[in-house]
């Protein structure tokens, strides 16, 4: 059973342009929120012909590609190597706005744990843990991200059907269980570097995330 969704509004939108390091730009529509569950400032990026998709879904037609991207300010920002979050956001951007859809951006650093804890949890797996471990030596989840605002954002937006590109199960299943209906999934590139394997490679064999790796965790 579905469920029940605080209902949240569209707080403000705005046109902004992209411009990322290796050249590539666009432009989005931004869109901030009232209501959301968590009371955190999440935005949702509208990519492409996001317009047409979203009016589109009430005729039969393909969902939008929509993907939940949870902050990373290390990776997204400053380019840290020890994740793959920046090249994923790099990679959504382009992918969303050629099929046209929203980037969701989830202020839930580290996993759900926050940027410090993050930093914490950086050293533990610089004595050795895996980052799972390491959140779990804090006293914490080893995912506490909640997709219940993601799920208020699409529903504000009037999207209630989404191809949804993650390589993460638990994503596909908190918004099923949330009332949003994961039409296909697709999963991202895998954006593997010396720095980041052990990282994969923990996302593979303790999350069950959906990489295909060139070797065995």
């Amino acid at each position: 059973m579905d469920e029940a969704l605080p209902v949240a509004t569209v707080r403000n939108q705005v046109t902004v342009p992209l411009r990322f390091p290796d050249g590539y730009v666009t432009t989005a529509r931004v869109f901030s929120f009232d209501g959301l569950a968590d009371g955190r400032e999440h935005l949702a990026f509208g990519l492409g012909d996001w317009a047409s998709t979203v009016d589109g879904q009430a005729t039969g037609g393909p969902p939008p590609l929509v993907r939940p991207h949870s902050e990373c300010l290390t990776g997204d920002v400053f380019g840290s190597q020890r994740c793959d979050c920046g090249p994923q956001l790099r990679e959504a951007v382009e992918r969303i706005a050629e099929a046209d859809g929203f980037l969701l951006y989830l202020r839930q650093e580290g996993r759900g744990i926050g940027l410090y804890a993050k930093l914490d949890a950086y050293a533990l797996q610089d004595a050795g843990l895996d980052t799972y471990e390491a959140n779990l030596a804090l006293g914490r989840g080893a995912d506490e991200r909640d997709y219940t605002a993601a799920a208020q954002m699409l529903a504000a937006l009037g999207v209630a059907r989404v191809a949804l590109l993650s390589n993460n199960p638990d994503k596909a299943d908190q918004l099923d269980r949330l009332g949003v209906t994961v039409a296909e999934r697709m999963p991202t590139g895998v954006h593997l570097s010396p720095a980041n394997a052990g990282y994969l490679a923990a996302k593979v064999s303790r999350g069950d995330h959906a990489l295909d790796l060139p070797f065995v965790p």
